[in-house]
């Protein structure tokens, strides 16, 4: 069964549902109709994406001039990949494999999390079609909402949570933060493939963070070893629609525990760690003292000290 997806401007979209009309069976959560034709199945979403399945999709999709097309023959440009041997095969991005992402690895406040999600290959061009795209890209409503839409659609993942102190006591022990996160998506790997159990799967695309040696290091240091047909590749959820939805389902995650640590504390506590955050970890530290700061922070990071220099003033 062949999947096309075809991007249409505002006015072309109306055009196309329009021929459609007489063939709509039902509009799903998020989308702008579904219709049935030819043993086609047409997905039309208000961000102007149509997807096009069934064995016949490829005749059908040619009915429309787009100006984007994609599909498994799409022309991609290269990732700016480092040079090593686990870089993945191009045919990776188009069948079922799992992808890895993080969230709040850079924020001062707040945990790390790791997730890692197994898309089958009928269910990539949907996946697209929704959205579902590099985190970064996105808003927190944004995310929250096709974070809901993956577990919806019955998409394994596993997402894993390092809470601060469990954070700050890790650093103290001499693990830096590549340890950390090689460790986190090691065991969610672990963990989803044992919920997916023997579904057979093409790899595993971990959004790299740092050289493999390094990772494949990290993780042997603690008796893990590297699953077969795991690759390594630098912005990876621009490329791989598992990596993007693990980008997503980490940071809905992420945002939430900021949003429930802002609500427990009476103070919005901001993202990154910028001057902002130096002035909210400050009156944190007033508020609350120091050792609490550990609870909701990465205590190592630079934002500490300036808190404190702003709490001398």
């Amino acid at each position: 069964m062949s999947n096309i997806v075809l991007h249409f401007s505002k006015n072309d979209l109306s055009k196309v549902k329009d021929y459609y009309e007489k063939y709509i069976t039902k509009v799903p959560p998020n989308s702008l109709f579904l219709a049935k034709i030819n043993n086609v199945t047409v997905t039309a979403y208000k961000s102007g994406k149509v997807m096009f399945q069934g064995d016949h999709a490829q005749q059908e999709a040619k009915k429309w001039n787009a100006p984007k097309t994609e599909n498994s023959s799409t022309n991609r440009s290269k990732a700016s990949v480092n040079e090593h041997d686990y870089q993945p095969p191009e045919s990776l991005f188009t069948h079922a494999h799992i992808g890895t992402d993080e969230a709040g690895t850079g924020d001062y406040f707040g945990p790390i999390t790791v997730s890692a999600v197994y898309v089958p290959e009928e269910k990539i061009a949907m996946l697209k079609a929704m959205g579902i795209t590099d985190s970064k890209t996105l808003t927190d409503e944004n995310i929250a909402r096709l974070a809901k839409e993956i577990v919806r659609e019955n998409i394994p993942y596993t997402l894993l949570t390092l809470d601060n102190t469990k954070y700050n006591k890790l650093q103290k022990k001499g693990w830096n933060q590549g340890k950390m996160k090689a460790m986190l998506h090691q065991h969610a790997i672990q963990k989803l493939l044992t919920k997916i159990d023997c579904i057979p799967i093409h790899g595993i695309l971990i959004d790299q963070f740092c050289q493999p040696p390094s990772f494949l290091k990290h993780i042997g240091q603690e008796g893990l070893k590297l699953e077969k047909n795991t690759f390594f590749m630098t912005k990876a959820e621009s490329y791989s629609t598992s990596v993007a939805a693990a980008s997503i389902i980490a940071r809905a995650k992420f945002v939430k525990e900021m949003d429930r640590m802002s609500n427990q504390y009476g103070f919005p506590i901001p993202k990154g760690a910028s001057n902002k955050v130096d002035e909210a970890a400050a009156y944190f530290i007033k508020k609350n003292g120091i050792e609490a700061l550990s609870q909701v922070a990465k205590m190592h990071f630079a934002n500490t000290d300036k808190a404190l220099r702003y709490v001398k003033r």
